[in-house]
């Protein structure tokens, strides 16, 4: 097996025992890039002389007996975190050229932890869609079927792990943007507690969903990219100062006696049918386990998708504002004037999914609109938060399928955007309620396409997620498969 398909903790020990080294990895890592990048276009930009520099520069630390948890192992970035001296692209032209000055908090843990970074992952333009088709940068494909999407808005994140191109990422996730493509992609997926993981250099979507969160090859990873990135940050006012555990110590532990939470109103009518069976086989496994699966019920789902496009271009139409070509980005050439120069400047700028966003926002928080509208789905969204903490009255977690089809056609819903919204409609409520959630592999279907199964919990339960996550990984006995590409 080649080195860029193992684990990071099957890399660590080898790592630690000196049978391999992190430039062995490194190098694998962008032989592997050479061969499958054309194909599958996960990256927008490639860092391959500072990651050989500091794969060189953990290995010494290695023989030094220092070092990180990640300390040598190559991870990719989703490109809408800052990087100092990088550029930082969110997948827009009004971007491409923006180098920030700093690292956002998440990629200086990382650099603590020792990682090596690869590149900078493709992504829907502002982490804005469900199939990676709105870059600027051009298309990401499923490396399971390339004429496919990998899902969005982090699917160049997601693509990147499953077609071994990185050993983890990183990805964002405002609607379901890590947990979507993880199952699409056939990995691991978690979108942490809002609160839990500093956003501070995270380019803003919507600020009160946008929440950033790690794809791995496995569970066990999974927890251990979070004991890196989770924790308390003065420099995000919205990050929660609340003790991390060791979110290793829920591996390798039983979940008999729990409750699992199935909502009545996740299995339904248009769901795929083998979806539906995959996920169906899951709770059996879970059941197995011990665990016992109830009935419950989040009445208030109907409403989820409308809620969050109220409130998602809300946010975005006010984040969005900042890009006028004035201080940093691209600027619209041969203006007449100033008024001038903004409007084609954001009119070249950005897509065309952008500017829906952006103008379906600005309409919700237009004066005598705002009250009907914005202040509606506001309080929807706290009833959805209710409907959450009711459940967890009665149950420790609650399984779900996680994405309603297997990854569908490039082109195929991008002339429908209510049909692509809905892609989301198994992950919006997680975010607009804060709690955390994962997907993780739970079959294929017939033309072996990954199907993911999801797991939430309520807030600051990452280590239920992870304890519940691993024992299922561990006795669902999914094939291993790899994308043949």
């Amino acid at each position: 097996m080649e080195l860029n398909q193992l684990t990071i903790h099957e890399l660590k020990e080898k790592l630690l025992s000196r049978e391999i080294t992190s430039v062995d990895i490194v190098e694998s890592v962008f032989n592997r890039i050479d061969q499958v990048e054309g194909k599958v276009h996960a990256y927008i930009s490639l860092l391959r002389e500072d990651a050989l520099r500091g794969a060189a520069g953990a290995d010494q630390k290695i023989q030094e007996g220092a070092g990180g948890e990640l300390c040598g192992i190559p991870v990719a970035l989703k490109d809408i975190l800052c990087t100092k001296g990088v550029k930082t692209t969110c997948g827009s032209r009004i971007l491409q050229n923006f180098i920030p000055p700093y690292d956002a908090t998440v990629v200086e843990a990382l650099r603590r932890a020792g990682a090596v970074f690869v590149g900078k992952a493709n992504m829907d333009e502002f982490a804005m869609g469900s199939s990676t088709e709105t870059s600027y940068f051009g298309v990401t494909r499923n490396p399971w079927a390339l004429d496919r999407i990998p899902g969005g808005s982090s699917g160049g994140s997601a693509a990147a792990v499953a077609a071994d191109e990185c050993i983890a990422s990183l990805g964002s996730d405002t609607g379901g943007s890590i947990r979507q493509p993880a199952a699409l992609c056939g990995v691991v997926g978690m979108k942490p507690t809002y609160g839990r993981v500093s956003r501070f250099g995270l380019i803003a979507f919507a600020s009160s969903l946008d929440q950033i969160g790690p794809f791995t090859k496995d569970v066990e990873d999974c927890a251990i990219m979070m004991n890196v990135i989770a924790g308390y940050d003065p420099k995000d006012s919205t990050s929660v100062p609340q003790d991390v555990p060791d979110y290793r110590a829920f591996l390798n532990r039983d979940i008999a006696g729990w409750t699992v939470g199935i909502p009545r109103e996740y299995f339904r009518d248009g769901m795929d049918p083998e979806v539906s069976a995959a996920v169906k086989k899951a709770i059996a496994v879970v059941e197995d386990q011990g665990a016992r699966c109830i009935d419950i019920s989040l009445p208030h789902t109907d409403y989820c998708v409308a809620v969050y496009y109220i409130v998602a271009p809300a946010e975005a139409s006010s984040n969005l504002a900042r890009y006028d070509g004035v201080k940093y980005g691209y600027r619209a050439e041969n203006c007449r004037d100033l008024l001038d120069m903004y409007k084609k400047t954001r009119s070249e700028g950005f897509g065309a999914e952008v500017k829906r966003r952006i103008m379906l926002g600005t309409y919700a928080l237009s004066s005598g609109y705002y009250d009907a509208y914005y202040k509606k789905a506001s309080q929807v969204r706290a009833r959805i938060k209710e409907d959450f903490a009711e459940a967890f009255k009665r149950c420790d977690v609650i399984l779900t399928p996680t994405s309603p089809t297997p990854a569908f056609k490039i082109g195929e819903k991008t002339e429908d955007p209510l049909q692509m919204y809905l892609s989301d409609i198994f992950t919006i409520s997680a975010n607009l309620a804060g709690i955390p959630g994962i997907s993780v592999p739970c079959g294929y279907s017939g033309r072996g396409l990954p199907v993911g199964v999801q797991f939430l919990a309520g807030h600051f339960e990452e280590g239920k997620l992870l304890q519940i996550a691993h024992n299922y990984e561990r006795h669902a006995h999914i094939e291993r498969r790899r994308p043949e590409l």
